[in-house]
């Protein structure tokens, strides 16, 4: 089975990834996703041991700021039946969940961010579901775009 390749949005002061690496071993729960589409991915297609570029939207400084893999693949995510989240979705109950988290391990934070005006500056990443859906919050990766990616380090 061949290995996936994501780039996961976050807001860094919700969480970034330095939450992700203060978290022990580093491993941490990929929450609150509440886009059908996003939703899906997590579920039908993440797997174990793929990869993930973190990206930091929301915020002053956009773009990909480090790297995690895969850890656990799709669960119910707990949020949406607290009612005190912000993710709570009453729609939802623990016999037919609507949403589902995954667990991501911190691989590398990268020496510098890598801005979104930077990406959208390359040619080689002109197709890449960055630049043409900008709002999804999960979204594949080529394995073509995720070495470019890297070779910019």
């Amino acid at each position: 089975m061949s290995k996936n390749y994501w780039l996961f949005k976050a807001e860094p002061h919700i969480y970034g990834i330095e939450h992700l690496a203060a978290a022990p071993d580093k491993i941490g729960r990929w929450d609150g996703i509440r886009n059908y589409q996003a939703r899906n991915f997590l579920r039908d297609q993440v797997a174990l041991n793929d990869e993930v570029f973190i990206y930091h939207s929301s915020c002053k400084n956009v773009g990909i700021v480090g790297t995690a893999k895969i850890v656990k693949t799709a669960y119910p995510d707990p949020t949406q039946f607290n009612p005190e989240s912000d993710y709570y979705d009453p729609k939802s109950t623990h016999e037919n969940p609507r949403w589902v988290s995954v667990d991501i391990q911190l691989q590398k934070t990268f020496p510098r961010i890598l801005l979104l005006a930077e990406l959208k500056q390359q040619l080689a990443l002109q197709d890449m579901v960055l630049l043409k859906q900008s709002r999804l919050s999960t979204q594949p990766v080529t394995k073509a775009e995720w070495k470019f990616i890297l070779s910019l380090f």
